[in-house]
């Protein structure tokens, strides 16, 4: 049996104005289903992994939409239930040149925003999981969702499913209700099996700067991070340097107790669409470690993944096995 990746977050409605257009300027808007858990499980289903989702939505034909959306991809959201409230919602305005793109959120009392850890039996959810995958985007939402992660996160190292979080840190999230974000991320990071986060993620939860740049500052802070959290066995991270909103220069790295690997530079020109690129690097990393990848492999895999993202409008990763080799090759012909 294939294993069994399960993914907890929130579904959301993407909004996005024509073309290069700013928000409003006509009255058209294209129309995409994302969310940052949901946009690596899809990513892994067009890489044959079995995947599921744990969500809530509401019952009307926004939540069913999203849902069809989802499903349609491949992911299993049989645990996607009705809740009471709205669907979240955001608005893109996709950047040109030297103006750079623009989001709009409307996620204030959505349907799983309302929900909090006793909405969901996670020792029942998770039996015969592999792997767990959440997102700092969760516990930001609100105290009820923080309490779900953490309850998510407990249950997993409870029934010894390993967890994978990506820190995708939202201050303005966070700064919108009493938070502790050190607190919670410091708890959901020290659950993790694999941290997707840089030197500022760790600096913000460790309370300490990283000396040295680059690569040797990313090496710092992952053996810090490796020293405060014991069950971390892999930490996995990308380095952007944006050119133009068109043209973005991308490093992937992972770091491993007993060693790391650092990619060269990519020159990503002609992007079509920036979003979810992360979530595409960690469906790439999760592909290969799952395959038994070292840290090379995992580093490339992730880096193709996340390149071939800014060709496709949407928030989801949908590449198979087949692109990331052509991507590997070098081939920008057509292929026949």
């Amino acid at each position: 049996m294939a294993p069994r990746l399960v993914f907890f977050g929130e579904l959301l409605i993407r909004l996005t104005a024509s073309g290069n257009e700013l928000l409003m300027q006509s009255p058209s808007l294209s129309l995409h289903v994302g969310g940052a858990e949901a946009n690596v499980a899809i990513g892994l289903a067009h890489l044959g992994h079995a995947c599921a989702m744990i969500s809530r939505v509401p019952s009307n034909a926004l939540g069913r939409g999203a849902v069809a959306a989802v499903r349609g991809a491949g992911v299993d959201c049989a645990a996607v239930t009705p809740h009471p409230g709205r669907m979240g919602l955001y608005f893109l305005s996709v950047g040109a040149g030297l103006r750079a793109s623009e989001i709009v959120y409307d996620r204030t009392g959505s349907s799983f925003a309302a929900t909090g850890a006793e909405d969901y039996d996670f020792d029942h959810l998770l039996a015969g999981a592999n792997l767990l995958h959440l997102s700092g985007i969760t516990p930001a939402l609100g105290p009820r969702s923080a309490e779900a992660a953490l309850a998510a996160a407990r249950a997993a190292r409870r029934i010894g499913v390993p967890v994978s979080f990506d820190g995708n840190y939202r201050a303005m999230l966070w700064d919108a209700w009493d938070s502790d974000p050190r607190a919670i991320l410091s708890e959901l990071i020290g659950s993790a099996d694999i941290l997707f986060g840089n030197h500022r993620d760790l600096s913000l939860v460790l309370g300490q700067d990283f000396s040295g740049e680059g690569a040797e500052r990313r090496r710092e802070a992952a053996e810090a991070g490796f020293a405060a959290f014991p069950n971390l066995a892999l930490i996995a991270s990308t380095a952007r340097h944006v050119v133009t909103a068109d043209h973005n220069r991308i490093a992937a790295r992972v770091d491993l107790r007993s060693g790391s690997h650092q990619t060269d530079e990519v020159d990503v020109t002609g992007i079509v669409d920036r979003i979810g690129a992360g979530d595409a690097f960690a469906a790439g990393v999760l592909h290969a470690h799952l395959l038994g990848g070292d840290a090379r492999v995992m580093a490339e895999t992730g880096l193709a993944l996340t390149c071939l993202k800014h060709s496709l409008p949407g928030d989801a990763s949908r590449f198979g096995q087949g692109d990331i080799d052509a991507f590997h090759a070098g081939g920008l012909d057509v292929r026949r």
